[in-house]
C-alpha cells in the first residue's frame, strides 16, 4: 500500500505514467501574425483577385449607385423622376447643339478663307460645282465663296493679298460693289459657319452663295475717290 506523503520509492515511480511528449511551444502573438500575413501574400493565394482597373470600375459603379440611390430619394417620383430629368436634359442639350454649332464657332473669323496654291476663280466654281453634284455641300459652299473672292481679285476690285480672311474680303468688296455689301457680308459668315464653326451646308446654302456670284460677275462698280464714292 502507498501512503501519502512519504517518499516515493523505486515501486511507486514505476507505477507513474511514463512519457516522452515535449511540452507545446507557443508563438508570440506578433510574431504569428506576421508569419500569416507572409504567407497570405503569396502569388498562389490572388491568382484570382481582380485587377487594378477591374477594382477601380467596381468602385466607380457603387460610387453612382450610391448617388442615384441618394438622389432618388430627393427627387419627387424616386428614380423614375430621374431619368425624366435625366432625357430633358439630354434634349436640351441636343437642341443646343443643333442651334448653336460646334464650339469651335469661338474661332470662326480667325479662319483662312484661302489654303492651298492659287487657281482662279473659273477653277474654284468648277470644284464647287462638282462637290454639289455629289452632295458635299460644305465643300461646294467653301469653293463657291473662293470663287467669290477669286473674281472680284481677277477684277482689281481687291488687291490679292495672302491670308486674307472672308470676313475682311467681304468688308473690302463692299466698298466698291455697296449694293451688295449685306450679301457679301451673309456669305462671309456662311463660310466661316461652315468650315470652322461646324455648321452643316445644304443646297439652299450653296444656291445662294452661287446666285451672288454670278450677281456679282454681271455688277458694275462703284469708283471711289478722295471725296467719297463716285458712279
Amino acid at each position: 500500500m502507498i501512503t501519502t506523503g512519504g517518499p516515493i520509492t523505486r515501486t511507486t515511480a514505476a507505477l507513474l505514467p511514463q512519457t516522452d511528449e515535449v511540452p507545446p511551444l507557443t508563438t508570440p502573438r506578433d510574431a504569428a501574425r506576421e508569419a500569416a500575413e507572409r504567407e497570405l501574400s503569396k502569388p498562389l493565394y490572388h491568382q484570382n483577385d481582380p485587377s487594378p482597373i477591374q477594382r477601380a470600375i467596381d468602385r466607380l459603379w457603387e460610387w453612382l449607385g450610391d448617388l442615384m440611390n441618394s438622389a432618388s430619394d430627393a427627387t419627387p417620383g424616386g428614380l423614375v423622376g430621374i431619368l425624366v430629368i435625366v432625357v430633358v436634359v439630354a434634349l436640351l442639350i441636343g437642341a443646343l447643339w443643333w442651334r448653336l454649332g460646334s464650339p469651335r464657332r469661338a474661332a470662326t473669323s480667325a479662319g483662312l478663307l484661302f489654303d492651298e496654291g492659287v487657281r482662279s476663280a473659273a477653277d474654284h466654281r468648277t470644284s464647287a460645282e462638282a462637290h454639289a453634284a455629289a452632295g458635299h455641300w460644305t465643300e461646294a459652299v467653301q469653293e463657291r465663296m473662293r470663287a467669290v473672292v477669286r473674281s472680284l481679285e481677277e477684277r482689281t476690285l481687291l488687291d490679292p493679298r495672302p491670308g486674307r480672311t472672308a470676313d475682311e474680303a467681304a468688308a473690302e468688296a463692299a466698298r466698291s460693289l455697296p449694293a451688295h455689301g449685306a450679301e457679301l457680308h451673309a456669305a462671309a459668315r456662311t463660310f466661316d459657319d461652315v468650315t470652322y464653326g461646324g455648321r452643316p451646308a445644304d443646297s439652299g446654302t450653296y444656291g445662294r452663295l452661287r446666285d451672288l456670284d454670278l450677281a456679282l460677275e454681271r455688277a458694275k462698280p462703284v469708283l471711289t475717290t478722295a471725296g467719297g464714292p463716285a458712279a
